[in-house]
């Protein structure tokens, strides 16, 4: 079962600075899809990844990629880049990314991100433009049928009814 509430609590008290992006962002915005995972964008620093590992360490999180299923707590070695994390935890599944295809990294995320409520707590979302946008870049037929319904959304908030 996921925990999207609970990841999202673990990630902005743990510190890490981060947009919400992919199907639980296009939920948030108003979209009738269900996801299974949480996606955020974050700066991938060394320093971030061990931030990560800390949040997470009390939850089990293993590298989902891998048929291993290696712990994320010691693989990769600290020091090691990383561009993108797919975690399993006991509370769900989260990937991390440091970029967006179509968009960019982070700090190009976090120019246009909304802050959003979710139960009593502010994030921040990628834009539904953005949004659409990177759902466009990926071009997979799921996210194809995504954009149609994004961007009807984006139509009712651009004229709403009277």
């Amino acid at each position: 079962m996921q925990d999207f509430q609970g990841l999202l609590e673990r990630l902005t008290d743990g510190g890490l600075e981060f947009v919400v992006i992919g199907g639980y962002a296009a939920m948030t915005h108003g979209s009738s899809l269900v996801t299974r995972d949480l996606d955020v964008c974050a700066v991938l620093t060394n320093e971030n990844v061990e931030k990560i590992r800390r949040i997470f360490a009390d939850w089990n999180p293993r590298h989902r990629m891998t048929p291993q299923r290696l712990s994320f707590l010691t693989h990769p070695t600290a020091g090691v880049p990383v561009q993108n994390l797919y975690l399993q935890t006991d509370h769900g599944v989260i990937d991390i990314l440091s970029h967006v295809l179509g968009l960019g990294d982070f700090a190009r995320l976090a120019e246009k991100a909304e802050k959003l409520v979710v139960d009593g707590r502010t994030y921040r979302f990628i834009s539904l433009e953005d949004l659409i946008t990177a759902k466009e870049a990926v071009g997979r037929e799921k996210d194809l049928l995504a954009v149609k319904e994004l961007r009807a959304i984006a139509a009712k908030r651009a004229h709403p009814p009277r």
